[in-house]
């Protein structure tokens, strides 16, 4: 009696989750190899079928029905030595290929990848996921390579064989854009089309060793744990230097106007601001700007600070020496009760009048002031200021002042 049964795949299989399938007899398991001649083998569109037999690949079928004889199956026919149309069954199994293309195989970092963000320069766990689509293209290559004691090769088979060569290659771009091509982590999203059509070209080659063509390859994400505490830290940095930004300074200038603010409070309460100041300019090293600033504003604070000869000594306001009410500077006399105000005496640079007491240039015989002689006429011997006698012969040298 001749043994005659139907190999097809299994309609109960997921063919979105199965690459390869070898085939069982649900029915009668332990005979699933033992076909004999006249089995139909039914193979549906994007589909393949390949026999093995003793750990060969024998023959291979596209989509269609086939009757499995020695007739059709020469391979197989030059191991057997069977007569044409026999009925002894013979060793072999099937192996079913799902040609369909599969687009979303996922990938991922299972840990992060510690590298230095390159404008932060702080090291920072960068993870990475994404997914990429293939089809079988090469049946007899793909199961001879992947599918070994296997009773069937899965979409997790597959990621697990290819897991550790993708996290390599793509651990290597993720660093050579962030390292090489400084490019930070916060920024590095603007280049995953870049990334993932130069990952295409990484993994193609090695897929097609397997009998695997790439269709697609994405980077979904590239980013960073929110619960580190270095992520934290920088995040917390960059919205402050944000604000600083957005408000027009920088955070040694920030820094800089807390301590002015400091200075001016300790100042109102008896302190010296322009101490704080200088302490400020050089302790700080922001040039002499804001050191310079200070002290400036220091000096004003008491006019008495201020150095002889300044505008802030000579438009100091002064007191009336007799009712003691204050008078504008350079007043000549008190406004309230009309009191002669003493001017105060600038020191001019050569001699000073004997008489009225103004400079006077040097190699001058007479003030030009007031006309006074700055030499007795009698003997020539200079005249200091305040003298009415020379020195020298004691001539009287003003004969007409009382």
């Amino acid at each position: 009696m001749a043994l005659l049964q139907i190999v097809e795949w299994d309609r109960e299989l997921d063919s979105n989750d199965i690459f390869a399938w070898r085939y069982v007899d649900r029915r009668n398991p332990e005979k699933s190899d033992a076909l004999g001649n006249w089995t139909q083998l039914i193979v549906n569109e994007a589909q393949e079928a390949i026999l093995f037999r003793d750990g060969q690949a024998l023959d291979l079928f596209g989509p269609g029905r086939y009757s499995l004889s020695t007739d059709n199956i020469p391979l197989l026919r030059g191991l057997l030595n069977l007569p044409t149309g026999g009925e002894s069954p013979f060793k072999a199994h099937v192996w079913f290929i799902n040609k369909v293309n599969v687009l979303d195989v996922k990938w991922g970092t299972q840990t992060p990848i510690l590298l230095r963000d390159p404008e932060y320069r702080i090291a920072l766990p960068v993870r990475a996921y994404g997914q990429f689509g293939i089809r079988i293209s090469e049946s007899r290559k793909f199961l001879i390579k992947l599918a070994g004691s296997r009773a069937q090769v899965t979409r997790d088979d597959l990621v697990n064989s290819f897991r550790g060569l993708l996290l390599s290659r793509m651990g290597d771009m993720i660093a050579t854009y962030i390292a090489h091509k400084k490019i930070t982590i916060f920024e590095i999203s603007a280049y995953l089309r870049d990334m993932s059509d130069e990952a295409m070209g990484e993994i193609r080659p090695v897929f097609e060793e397997y009998g695997i063509e790439p269709v697609n390859f994405f980077f979904g994400s590239i980013n960073v744990p929110d619960d580190d505490e270095s992520v934290q830290d920088l995040k917390r940095a960059m919205s402050e230097r944000a604000r600083m930004e957005l408000k027009g300074y920088t955070y040694q200038q920030e820094r800089s106007f807390d301590v002015l603010e400091s200075a001016a409070k300790n100042t109102s309460e008896g302190g010296s601001l322009m101490g704080a100041g200088v302490g400020l300019g050089t302790g700080m090293g922001l040039g002499g700007a804001i050191g310079q600033m200070a002290a400036q504003m220091g000096q004003y604070v008491n006019p008495n600070m201020a150095p002889a000869g300044s505008p802030a000594q000579a438009a100091a306001p002064v007191s009336c020496p007799k009712c003691g009410k204050a008078c504008a500077a350079g007043s000549a006399f008190c406004p309230s009760c009309g009191t002669p105000l003493a001017q105060p005496s600038v020191p001019a640079p050569g001699r000073a009048c004997p008489r009225c007491g103004k400079a006077v240039p040097e190699g001058s015989a007479f003030c030009p002031s007031c006309g006074a002689p700055l030499t007795c006429s009698n003997c020539g011997a200079e005249i200091g200021a305040g003298m009415r006698f020379c020195p020298k012969c004691g001539k009287a040298i003003f004969s007409q002042e009382n």
